[in-house]
């Protein structure tokens, strides 16, 4: 007796799910299938963290990014420090200085005014320590029960010099593949934070501007490929979608991995995959084989650069827009996106 095997139909969602939201598989599906090719056009399609627009001889880039995390403040950190640092990053991908900042509140009816002060002068804080400016904003206020606190929409503009191309498009084979710090530290404090769960040690986020870091290695004449801040997905799922984009297979090593070991069994007792979890001050540096050893040098020599290692490469291989894994047993293993949420409301 013959069988045959049947693959199953992927679910077709009628609703938004918060999965749609967390980075992996039915988020890249929302966008790719409903979003952008409404929106469709050249700038957008490059699929970058900023757009950069060419306006009379100057080269902006322009972007924006929405906050609901949950709960507002958590340690090593508060929405409003997370709202500033992450525009500050998006922006810093492109390899712009940041300039100016927007800032929307969307705010709960009931909520604390002073809990709003705390938010504001978290923002402001942040923002002087950049050097950037918030020069206008939007404040809603929604019925109690409708809002959960506070959501903050920030967009964010800044100033590229020269000829600066730094893409997706730009990854090459034989490129070196460096992260600036440690990995997983932010989801996992959101994780504990939010569960009211205690570990021995305070597990705190990485919430940071990483802009005067980038700006660094850009002064310094390193050769940049691409930059990827690892946010929602983490890790792997940022490396899927630059292998996907640049139609390249990317290779990382997982004894190359700096991750924390209090991060790592928190992880590890909750079942989390920390290649998955959400960062907010660590990124993906894309960078030639001989730029490696000047990229380290600079990162090291800056505070969000001391953990800086080298992870992985871009290989030359017929397996294009693979991220394979050596385990530490020498095992290749294909990574994916992940079809549902490990993590809601993290950022």
């Amino acid at each position: 007796m013959m069988t045959s095997l049947i693959c199953p139909t992927p679910l077709q969602y009628q609703q938004i799910t918060l999965a749609h939201g967390g980075g992996g598989r039915l988020m890249q599906q929302l966008l790719g299938n409903i979003i952008q090719p409404v929106f469709s056009n050249a700038i957008l399609n490059q699929q970058h963290d900023s757009a950069v627009l060419d306006i009379n001889g100057a080269r902006l880039a322009f972007t924006t990014d929405s906050y609901v995390i949950k709960p507002l403040f958590f340690p090593g950190g508060d929405i409003g420090k997370l709202a500033v640092c992450g525009t500050l990053n998006d922006l810093a991908m492109s390899g712009a200085k940041p300039l100016y900042l927007s800032c929307a509140f969307i705010i709960e009816e009931g909520f604390p005014i002073a809990d709003l002060q705390r938010i504001v002068a978290s923002m402001q804080h942040s923002a002087e320590q950049a050097g950037v400016q918030i020069v206008t904003g939007d404040t809603k206020v929604v019925d109690h029960g409708n809002g959960d606190g506070v959501f903050i929409n920030t967009a964010g503009i800044g100033v590229l010099a020269g000829k600066t191309d730094i893409s997706p498009t730009q990854i090459q084979v034989g490129d070196h593949i460096i992260i600036n710090s440690d990995l997983a530290r932010h989801g996992m404090a959101i994780m504990l934070a939010r569960e009211g769960m205690a570990f021995d040690s305070t597990i705190e986020s990485d919430c940071a501007d990483v802009s005067g870091l980038v700006q660094d290695l850009i002064e310094a004449g390193v050769t940049i490929h691409c930059l990827r801040d690892l946010t929602r997905g983490g890790l792997a799922s940022a490396l899927i979608e630059l292998a996907t984009t640049s139609r390249h297979a990317i290779e990382i090593n997982e004894t190359a991995l700096p991750i924390h070991a209090d991060v790592q069994s928190a992880c590890e007792i909750l079942g989390f995959d920390p290649l998955y979890i959400a960062n907010e001050g660590c990124f993906a540096l894309f960078v030639p084989e001989q730029a490696t050893a000047e990229a380290l040098r600079v990162l090291r020599g800056h505070p969000l650069g001391k953990q800086a290692a080298v992870i992985g490469k871009v290989k030359a291989t017929h397996d294009k827009g693979l991220l394979t894994l050596q385990t530490a047993m020498a095992v290749s293993r294909v990574l994916d996106l992940l079809s549902g949420e490990q993590l809601p409301r993290i950022c």
